[in-house]
Parts: C-alpha cells; structure tokens; sequence
C-alpha cells in the first residue's frame, strides 16, 4: 500500500496538483481544532465546519483528548497560539469514538499477541510509565472532552484571552453539539 501512496505522490507532485493547496503557516481563522484521529473524520470534519486548506490548525490524536498537560497535543496548542496567530481553540469529540470504553488490559493483551514480550511491557513500568493510565481509554466522550476543555483553559501556560470551548460532532450527519 505505500508504494502505491508513493507513486501517487509522484504524480502528484509532477501534474503540480499541491498549487491548490498553496497557503500560509498561519491559520486565516486564527482556530486550532483538536480532535480524534478516527477516520470517518477525515474528510467529515472540514466539510461539516467549511473549513478549508490554510482555514485552521487541525491536531489530532486518539480520543481528541488531552491526557498529560505537558503531552504533545498541549505543546501544539502552544505553539499554535504563541508562534501562530490562534486566539481560539475548538476541542471536538464525536460519537461512537474508538477510545471510549478502551482497556490498558486488552491493549497489552494485544501487544504481546504481535510480540512484545513481558520484558519490554516491565522495562517501562520501571521506568515509571503508568501503561494501565496512559493506555486506558475513557468511558464518557462528553466528560472527556469537558475535561480537556478545563485542562487547556486552565493550562499555567495558556493566555487567558484564549477562548476554548468543547464540542462533539455527530460521526454520520457531522452536526456539532456544544458542550
């Protein structure tokens, strides 16, 4: 498969297809999203919102959610206020999300079934890495997303002028709800 997304590539950048997308770093809407990485959102997301390539600063991970104040996903919003121009910050959920209900026990079940061996799994536990937390998932998407709305806004980093609000987004018809 990534030799055929390769040969795209090719093309892609032969037929100069990338001029359409041509834009600035700067987000025209000043708007970083945070959202989940599922891939009915891909294409969903933009659409529903009318968003478009330059529009925003889009960060995704699995679950939408921020879980460490000093995780990668808040280093990002970060920057993209700081560096970028953001002055608001949209945390989107949405339904059915794969993380919701995700168990750190399966998760290490599923590791050792593609070879990681005990070893390796206490080698991070001694290194103090909490994988029951860090791998375990969330059982309420909206209280996820509430949780990580607080967490950014009240971040000892974040301005306060910063709006950040929680939304979580319909997987099939895109509708957004407030939270």
């Amino acid at each position: 498969m990534i030799d055929e997304i390769l040969a795209h590539n090719r093309d892609f950048v032969a037929t100069r297809g990338y001029e359409r997308y041509a834009t600035s770093k700067y987000p025209d809407k000043r708007i970083a999203i945070v959202t989940c990485m599922d891939t009915r959102l891909v294409e969903l997301l933009p659409a529903a919102l009318g968003i478009r390539n330059g529009d925003v600063k889009m960060i995704k991970n699995a679950g939408g959610t921020i879980t460490n104040p000093f995780d990668s996903t808040m280093r990002s919003i970060l920057v993209a206020v700081y560096e970028l121009g953001v002055n608001e910050v949209m945390v989107i959920g949405h339904t059915g999300c794969g993380v919701q209900g995700m168990d750190s026990a399966e998760m290490l079940r599923l590791m050792r079934e593609r070879g990681i061996d005990d070893e390796h799994i206490s080698l991070m536990r001694h290194c103090g890495i909490d994988l029951d937390s860090w791998l375990h998932g969330f059982d309420d998407t909206p209280a996820a997303i509430r949780e990580t709305v607080d967490l950014v806004r009240h971040h000892p980093l974040m301005p306060a002028d910063v709006k950040v609000a929680g939304y979580i987004m319909d997987s099939v018809t895109g509708e957004l709800s407030s939270l």
